[in-house]
């Protein structure tokens, strides 16, 4: 039986290799799994799972003997039953399968096969890790495990006097419990009486034993190939072996278990979590925490922090853009630009070559009307308050993070972080450490890395290029519809259409622009993901927590360009740039640059914010609701047809959506995105915040709803912060005080209001006997003869569109006929220096608050490191202890042993 087993093996050698993922050298093996229940060669015959009839138990989580839990679930189709011609692919496929639960078995762990109720062409193996494995491998994985129950001082809030106000917030907890606390430390087998074991049953806790369990099957082989053994479940899955992996949910979501030993986390979860009755309460961190892991609990617990911090910013928000519309009345500028005796008759020079006609100044008198409601003294202020409210969200973030590391126990995470099994597969190159001068294995040379590291910074060079090109691709349809829209669209405001007060050939352009960005960055997102996970595949970081970092930093960067692109290019670009009607600046030689509304570009930037962000929201959750939903309900109805059958617990789960192989990288990147519009553009929409804000109010319902009741529970995993997202915050935060700051500058009217007001509505520049905002409008528009167009062309191109001698248009020049005509007057420096001088300003008293509010607010609360340093000091103390007690107690059997010896010895020489 030996015999056979090995040929199984050495059969698949000659076997075509699909793939690389998943190898390891043979010799590397027995160094990267240690486990004392043998391999595959060594045993005495062929193991297979057990077959058994489902008992009828629907809610069970154990095997048919009722004793033994189920902690993992396999799912194959029978390859016997398959209605296909490729016999030797099957048959493939099946030898491969049993080569790999036959090893399952050796390691260790118990299999259970059941075949489907519903479709009896899938088989479940359902998996059970005993207790000798689990102390195995908890003492490789250096899980920390409870030695004591912790009898320090329980946690206090800030908020404990107000508890008849937000006990309606909290959770119920005669519903839900809290958790006892433990003083834990990592497994050791040697000192298992150290450790606070009541029960073996529950010492190791469900998501505990299934992420042993997941430990084992990502590493354990099933195929032999040149010297290569290649092994993981998740090879398994992608090449189809396996149809899914998962850990069981314990209970339905909708009722209770009927098995009366089941703690129906789940149920709980639904009804005080992701229950729409509970929107108002504080979510269940703990519970979260125990069912899916500190990696899904420390999300949700920065989602849940985030959206009480925003709660600060919108009412500021809301505030100054009510200041803005309650003051819209006394708007000057805006009622210069309506005015048809001011407005009506100021002549604006054609934006554009030949078709462009000219136009009256009145007809943006709607946007203007808007443009107040943003560009007020209010967003100033609110421009100054995100800049500080940010450092605050994330100074008292850090505490937080630090508050839950102490209470998850993942304090000293990183010691105990596993290597990736492909980071162990392709470990084949033997260096020495410098700190140990033992031997060590890593996949490639410095050098190799060198030419990894270079080919991946490349690729991603390259999409951000593409990401530019769109970008280009943009303005050039910006400014060719732009000619098309001015020559359709009404020349004269007529007040009995009020569509026209709205379709300017400005708003049409910039309406139908950003739709057509909002559209190519989701599908330039779609392909950039798949290539982002390649890139860093082959890049080939060494743990989990390195993996997700890379590719966070990869997939941001690209997002960053994708989504914030367009905004820039508005804020920063659009109308900066345009020359003159007599000399305009042309892009690529063809296309004359698009100028901005005599209002600025602000509205326009407005505009672009709240089309991408509402549709950003809009297309995610459609993604994250309807698509998970209909394609769980497309299951249903294909699985049931005929009678209802009742299925038990593990088809039920096989039934629902698989999470993905990112986890919850996406949801991180969609709140980060949002983050990143929140704080870089809110001076140009103080209502950003509030829209942020009801959007993660449900964000956070619908992501606990989606987990609890349409995807398959996740194999928890250990989280320490939110990983690379922190640094990514803190650089955003820190490019808000500028964009900002150059917003209100540049992109707004602001300061060129304020200079009029302040040096050129009195003398010696102006005519006003007082400070005022009249004639404004007519300040900032410069003079330009139309005679002058024959510069650029052989004939006028305007003599046919309006008997004209000048016209208007946006800047600061000097008026035909003058010395220096056509050149930047006085104003136009004025306006430089002061937007200048208020961007430095701002900058320095925001980066001021900011350096003291860090350096006042620590990372850590004093009350925190007393507690990590207690509890570290009574954990040592008391395996100290619990070590000195077993010295003493084994000192004394030897001493007994000796005085009977020495006894034995005396007795027969005193007979």
């Amino acid at each position: 039986m030996q015999m056979m087993t090995r040929d199984v093996l050495l059969e698949m050698e000659l076997e075509e290799d699909d793939d690389d993922d998943g190898d390891i050298v043979l010799e590397n093996l027995e160094q990267t799994i240690v486990s004392g229940f043998g391999s595959l060669e060594s045993q005495q015959d062929f193991r297979t799972p057990e077959f058994e009839e489902f008992n009828g138990k629907l809610d069970s989580l154990f095997f048919n003997d009722g004793q033994r839990r189920i902690d993992f679930v396999l799912v194959y189709e029978d390859e016997s039953r398959k209605e296909t011609n490729k016999k030797g692919s099957n048959e493939k496929q099946r030898r491969k399968r049993r080569a790999y639960e036959s090893n399952l078995i050796c390691d260790g762990l118990q299999l259970e096969a059941t075949r489907s109720l519903l479709d009896d062409k899938l088989v479940f193996v359902k998996v059970h890790a005993p207790w000798e494995v689990l102390c195995t491998y908890a003492e490789i994985m250096h899980i920390k495990l409870p030695l004591k129950p912790n009898d320090l001082k329980t946690r206090s809030s800030a908020f404990d006097n107000f508890n008849w106000f937000t006990k309606v917030l909290q959770v119920d907890e005669s519903i839900i419990k809290p958790e006892q606390e433990f003083f834990t430390a990592p497994f050791e087998k040697n000192r298992m009486n150290d450790f606070y074991i009541q029960d073996r049953d529950t010492f190791f806790n469900p998501a505990t034993r299934s992420r042993i369990v997941h430990f084992i099957l990502s590493r354990i082989k099933y195929q032999v190939r040149d010297n290569v053994k290649k092994f993981g479940i998740n090879k398994l899955v992608s090449s189809g072996i396996y149809k899914a992996a998962f850990p069981l949910h314990d209970c339905n979501f909708s009722s209770p278990s009927e098995d009366l030993s089941c703690p129906n986390e789940r149920y709980l979860l639904y009804r005080e979590w992701a229950h729409p009755r509970s929107i108002y309460k504080k979510q269940p961190l703990d519970l979260i925490r125990k069912y899916y892991g500190e990696k899904i609990g420390i999300y949700f617990a920065w989602l849940g922090y985030y959206t009480q911090m925003l709660l600060l910013a919108a009412v500021v928000g809301v505030a100054c853009f009510l200041y803005g519309y309650f003051n819209q009345n006394n708007c000057t500028w805006s009622k210069e630009v309506c005015d048809p005796d001011i407005g009506g008759k100021i002549i604006m020079c054609p934006q554009c070559d030949k078709l462009c006609p000219f136009w009256k100044l009145n007809i943006t008198c709607e946007s203007s009307k808007k443009l107040c409601l943003f560009d007020s003294f209010g967003t100033l202020v609110f421009a100054v308050f995100m800049g500080v409210w940010v450092t605050l969200f994330l100074e008292f973030w850090k505490r937080r993070q630090a508050e839950l590391e102490y209470e998850w126990d993942t304090v000293e995470l990183q010691q105990e972080e596993q290597a990736r099994p492909e980071y162990e597969a392709r470990c084949t190159h033997v260096v020495i450490n410098e700190i140990t001068q033992e031997e060590e294995r890593i996949p490639f040379t410095t050098w190799g890395k060198c030419i990894r590291i270079t080919l991946c910074a490349s690729a991603v060079f390259f999409w951000i290029l593409l990401i530019i090109a769109s970008v280009i691709g943009i303005i050039v349809y910006r400014l060719s519809v732009f000619i098309v829209f001015s020559a359709k669209l009404p020349k004269n405001l007529n007040g009995t259409d009020p569509i026209q007060k709205y379709l300017t050939p400005q708003m049409a352009t910039s309406v139908t622009a950003s739709l057509i960005s909002f559209i190519i960055i989701m599908i330039l997102n779609t392909i950039y993901e798949k290539v982002a996970i390649m890139i860093t595949n082959f890049e080939l970081p060494r743990t989990q927590t390195d993996y997700e970092n890379s590719l966070t930093m990869k997939m941001f960067l690209f997002q960053f360009v994708n989504y914030y692109s367009s905004c820039f290019y508005i804020a920063f670009f659009k109308g900066k740039f345009v020359g003159y009607p007599g000399d305009p600046v042309y892009w690529l030689g063809k296309y004359r640059n698009e100028e901005c509304d005599p209002g600025g570009c602000l509205l326009e930037l407005t505009t672009q914010l709240i089309i991408i962000m509402g549709g950003k929201a809009i297309w995610n959750n459609i993604q994250e609701v309807l698509l998970p939903w209909v394609m769980n309900l497309i299951g249903r109805c294909r699985t049931v047809s005929g009678a209802e059958k009742k299925a038990p617990r593990w088809e039920q789960d096989y039934h629902l959506q698989p999470m993905g192989k990112l986890g919850l990288f996406y949801e991180y990147l969609e709140m980060i995105i949002q983050f990143g519009f929140v704080t870089l553009f809110v001076a140009s929409f103080p209502l950003a915040p509030l829209l942020a804000l009801v959007n993660n109010i449900l964000e956070i319902r619908v992501d606990a709803w989606k987990l609890t009741t349409q995807y398959r529970r996740m194999v928890p995993e250990k989280a320490q912060d939110i990983g690379a997202w922190q640094p990514i915050m803190q650089g955003i935060a820190i490019l808000a005080v500028v964009t900002n700051a150059m917003i209100i500058a540049f992109t707004s009217d602001m300061i060129p209001r304020l200079v009029y007001y302040w040096s050129f509505s009195v003398p010696p520049y102006g005519d006003h006997p007082h400070y005022t905002m009249e004639g404004y409008i007519n300040n900032t528009l410069s003079y330009f003869n139309v005679a002058d167009f024959k510069s650029k062309s052989k004939e006028n191109p305007y003599t046919e569109l309006g008997d004209y001698t000048t016209c208007r248009y946006r800047d600061f020049r000097y008026p035909p006929g003058h010395p220096q005509e056509y050149k930047h007057n006085i104003y136009y420096w004025h306006v430089i220096a002061a937007k200048l001088a208020f961007i430095i300003v701002m900058e320095h008293i925001i980066y001021s608050v900011k350096f003291f509010i860090s350096y006042a607010i620590p990372d850590v609360s004093k009350s925190t490191k007393s507690k990590i340093r207690r509890e570290k000091y009574l954990t040592q103390k008391l395996l100290h202890e619990n070590h000195l007690k077993d010295m003493t107690k084994n000192m004394g059997v030897i001493a007994e042993r000796m005085i009977a010896v020495v006894d034995n010895n005396i007795r027969p020489k005193s007979d």
